[in-house]
């Protein structure tokens, strides 16, 4: 399976944009489906969740959106995913269905999906003002993490995570994984990165990797996805430039328990978790 996917470029003759596009056939796993679209402005983005616990969170630009055929109004705020600011989500859970008109010059959404447990939950909007923000790490560890759809927020199984990194910083730090359903110690969850960089044309790291013979360490760039299935994982900006990805997670059970490599646990506080202080912008 190839951990790194490199965007689309636009199809002569379509109209929407779709630079990525993975399902679990297409990956080669279980539970998370993900796609990111551009739009410019006039164009509609239509869809259902059909049987699949859904989300759709507006990455940068402006709106107006339906959410089963009921007017939601004017969604999204942010020009870009580098604005402290935290997103729009329209949470689907799995029966609803909506429509996005772009009224920006350009907007960029991504749609996580993940198969339903049959809970049924309400379809509803999630404003920038009820996602908790989180300033995690210190020094060259420091990050602003925004809690999208955290497990603390009513859903079925998927959760959604911004991180924001400064130039030069670690993050996802200390490697750590989540691979393996054994609770309460860890829960199995297939996880996507959807990576930003400002400026463009710069670069970072990421490094997937266990003791049984996975090792990879890719180079990414402004618009990728990397796959995580298995293994601990890390991330590194670049000095110059900063750097944005979007998680999605899901697995059996929602539940984000992981275990931190060995090598590394000396550098976690006494409570043994990856925590910092996490507010609500007002």
């Amino acid at each position: 399976m190839a951990l790194l996917i490199r965007p689309q470029e636009k199809q002569e003759g379509t109209d929407l944009h779709c630079s990525i596009e993975v399902t679990p056939a297409s990956a080669g796993w279980r539970y998370v489906s993900f796609a990111v679209y551009h739009l410019r402005k006039g164009q509609l983005l239509t869809g259902a969740a059909e049987g699949q616990e859904s989300a759709l969170i507006v990455l940068s630009g402006i709106g107006e959106a339906h959410l089963n055929n009921q007017s939601v109004g004017q969604i999204g705020e942010r020009l870009s995913v580098f604005e402290e600011k935290a997103p729009y989500v329209l949470y689907l859970s799995e029966q609803a269905s909506y429509s996005l008109r772009c009224s920006s010059e350009t907007m960029e959404v991504a749609i996580a999906s993940t198969p339903a447990s049959g809970r049924k939950l309400p379809a509803r909007l999630i404003r920038p003002n009820e996602i908790g923000v989180e300033v995690r790490g210190e020094g060259k560890t420091l990050r602003r993490v925004q809690h999208l759809l955290d497990t603390d927020q009513e859903a079925d199984r998927l959760i959604l995570v911004e991180v924001i990194t400064p130039a030069g910083n670690w993050s996802s730090f200390p490697p750590h994984k989540h691979d393996t359903e054994n609770p309460p110690h860890e829960s199995y969850l297939e996880e996507t990165y959807y990576h930003r960089l400002q400026p463009a044309d710069g670069f970072a790291f990421q490094r997937v990797y266990n003791y049984e013979g996975l090792d990879e360490t890719l180079t990414v760039h402004d618009g990728d996805l990397v796959l995580v299935p298995k293994g601990y994982h890390v991330v590194a900006a670049m000095p110059g430039c900063d750097l944005y990805y979007l998680n999605v997670m899901a697995g059996p059970t929602r539940l984000w328990n992981y275990q931190v490599d060995p090598a590394f646990r000396r550098l976690l506080p006494p409570s043994g978790k990856i925590t910092g202080t996490i507010s609500k912008p007002q």
